[in-house]
């Protein structure tokens, strides 16, 4: 193949093998370099491919992912706080304590996934709660049902791709499901963007006017709020809300809230006054909208994730 003819017929994917790799491995920086790995592998193997055997698009994803389980050989899986096996804190005005060096699961930018028509198509299985449950899987596992499940390949393709035997696919493809199911979490589950971009809407209005009240009845009964790095969440509404009590005791209530896309979900930039020229940037929130309530926000506060969004640390 002429090298002008294998960039051309290998860059249209690289997308979406950035979205598989991510959903592999739970962190931006890693899924870019496994890109970057794929196509290097497959530069070298060029004189090799061939089309009668399969198609390039399956020819990459094999690469994309066996190098990433290589990658995941030695690589620490991404938890978010809720995963550690710690018990949800019952005092919003306690100590935070702080998470250390632990590499957290990470959120994408939609602004990576390319089309916003192909990118909704996808945002079912890059969903942050999907992927990290998919982060509690034995590497394989995980391979096994992004392949199966999201890529739709037959048993006998993912047992080609994987060097396992069709019956050994579908027998970690059912303990997958098992482990996901065991945490609430469902691979199908896909929420409408017009009726949760509503409900964000009418969290920004509380949030920017301090308004507790009106803020607690946007949250579901069993609302999760988790802040990486820090170690402690928090499960229910009332402890939301104590917890955002505190946070306008500590920063004040005058506050600037800017749309951003991570996952396929709403999310906001959110940045607080910070003397009398500015705003100072805070937390990227990711929000989950389920039945018409938050079901859960991820606040994260965490500057390789701002750098990864590329938000300006300040607002004039």
């Amino acid at each position: 193949m002429e090298d002008a003819d294998f960039a051309a017929d290998t860059d249209r994917y690289r997308r979406e093998l950035l979205a598989h790799c991510y959903r592999m491995l739970g962190s931006v920086q890693d899924a870019e370099d496994l890109v970057q790995e794929t196509y290097l592998r497959a530069w070298r193997a060029r004189d090799r491919y061939d089309e009668n055997r399969a198609g390039m698009r399956t020819w990459l994803y094999r690469i994309a992912t066996n190098a990433c389980l290589t990658a995941l050989e030695q690589r620490a899986r991404r938890p978010m706080p809720s995963g550690l096996g710690h018990e949800p804190d019952d005092d919003p005005r306690g100590a935070l304590v702080h998470g250390g060096e632990i590499p957290w699961l990470q959120p994408i930018p939609d602004s990576l996934l390319g089309d916003p028509s192909e990118a909704a198509v996808a945002q079912g299985s890059l969903r942050l709660a999907l992927v990290a449950a998919m982060q509690q899987l034995p590497a394989r596992q995980r391979a096994v049902l992004v392949l199966r499940e999201v890529l739709d390949w037959p048993a006998t393709e993912v047992a080609q791709a994987l060097e396992m035997t069709p019956a050994a696919v579908n027998s970690a493809l059912q303990r997958a499901r098992k482990t996901l199911s065991q945490s609430g979490v469902r691979e199908d589950e896909v929420f409408e963007s017009t009726a949760q971009r509503t409900i964000v809407d009418s969290y920004v209005t509380a949030f920017r006017n301090a308004d507790l009240v009106a803020l607690a009845k946007l949250l579901s009964d069993d609302v999760i709020m988790e802040m990486p790095p820090m170690l402690n969440w928090f499960l229910g509404r009332a402890d939301y809300v104590g917890f955002m009590a505190r946070v306008f005791d500590a920063n004040g209530t005058d506050w600037r809230l800017v749309p951003v896309g991570a996952n396929g979900q709403p999310a906001l930039a959110a940045y607080v006054r910070d003397g009398e020229d500015g705003y100072a940037l805070h937390t990227l929130q990711v929000f989950t909208v389920n039945g018409g309530l938050i079901t859960k926000l991820i606040a994260y506060q965490v500057e390789e994730i701002f750098r990864i969004f590329g938000l300006p640390a300040r607002l004039p």
